[in-house]
């Protein structure tokens, strides 16, 4: 007599030789076979694993079950690939350095590969990954994430084929899969909550409209204000994307037309602030007397501006280690990629002033 998981495996081996299942297929979810053949989860998953163990299925956590005939599980390379938006300018550098020092320290390799924050690099990149089939990880800084990712199947046919995906500094909504990044919120938070408490009402913001932590600050920054009972008012509002960033000195004059008024500025990141602190220089505007200025990451730019200016830090050479070890504990099976976002801690520089109000 026919076992119940044995009908099972025969169904799937039929489909297979009537060419209705095929190379690469997505079998019904372990529900759906269930109700198809009034048996349970136990009996569902025991088909499975026999299937699996014959090299007729693949079982992808998170993802479900694919047809993969006879393809042997693939040898370890021990290379993690890392690809990063930039890598030899601000806050990356020292990420990247941290993401190596750890995998080297455990015998990895790393392989850099730098989408400049394009999409259709980012894409070109991502199937190089999956045809090489060369990797054994993929850390990832998202390219874009505050706009629509063309692009995310492609990471998705990565997880299908076994290969651990964790995002720095940011994340993609609509996949569910883990980063490592600041707690960008609180950041925006802590930032504007400073001003606040230096005694400033009319509070400007500048933030990245095409990438998620230019979302999460700004929310930030809106929480802080609405906590104080303070309107926040669009038209003090700036915001740009990743190429008008290098064009602000360019561009001064909506920017100064958007915080007129303003006693103080929140600016998205240091890059931002320093490139504001030069717009003021340029028009004579005094910081901190007319204009108090706060960035985000606390990098070298805050430091060694023309006017240092208070930052939110970002610790990004903690923010690299954790990736990467918890990348290598997924690949030896000994621990879960998850999520964590780090919180930041305020450095106070002279760009902030005091207000008192009688």
């Amino acid at each position: 007599m026919q076992k119940k998981y044995e009908e099972v495996v025969a169904w799937i081996r039929g489909e297979l030789r009537e060419g209705r299942l095929k190379q690469g297929d997505k079998l019904p979810s372990e529900n759906t076979l269930q109700v198809r053949f009034g048996v349970s989860r136990q009996t569902i998953r025991k088909a499975l694993s026999v299937l699996e163990e014959e090299q007729i299925v693949r079982s992808v956590r998170g993802s479900g079950t694919y047809i993969e005939i006879g393809k042997q599980k693939r040898q370890r390379s021990m290379r993690i690939a890392v690809m990063t938006t930039y890598v030899d300018v601000y806050i990356f550098p020292l990420i990247v350095k941290e993401i190596e020092r750890v995998l080297s320290d455990e015998g990895y390799f790393l392989q850099l590969a730098v989408s400049n924050n394009a999409i259709e690099k980012e894409r070109m990149i991502l199937k190089d990954f999956i045809r090489e089939r060369s990797i054994d990880g993929l850390i990832a800084e998202t390219t874009k994430s505050g706009i629509p990712n063309p692009n995310l199947k492609l990471y998705k046919e990565l997880e299908r084929m076994g290969v651990p995906i964790l995002f720095i500094n940011s994340f993609y909504p609509e996949l569910d899969i883990a980063h490592v990044s600041l707690n960008d919120r609180a950041a925006g938070r802590m930032v504007t909550q400073h001003l606040l408490d230096c005694g400033h009402i009319n509070i400007a913001g500048i933030f990245k409209a095409d990438d998620g932590q230019g979302h999460q600050r700004y929310a930030g920054y809106v929480d802080a204000l609405m906590d104080a009972d303070i309107k926040v008012k669009g038209k003090q509002v700036v915001w740009i994307d990743s190429d008008e960033i290098a064009e602000m000195r360019d561009d001064c004059s909506r920017i100064l037309k958007r915080i007129k008024g303003c006693t103080a500025c929140v600016c998205y990141n240091d890059e931002v602030a320093n490139k504001l602190v030069g717009i003021c220089m340029d028009q004579g505007i005094r910081i901190p007397d007319d204009l108090s200025i706060v960035g985000i990451d606390n990098s070298d730019l805050s430091r060694f501006c023309e006017i240092p200016f208070t930052s939110a830090d970002n610790p990004v050479q903690e923010l690299g280690k954790i990736a990467a070890e918890m990348m290598i504990d997924k690949i030896q099976g000994i621990g879960d990629i998850e999520t964590v976002e780090l919180m930041p801690d305020l450095v106070m520089r002279n760009s902030v002033k005091v207000i008192t109000h009688i």
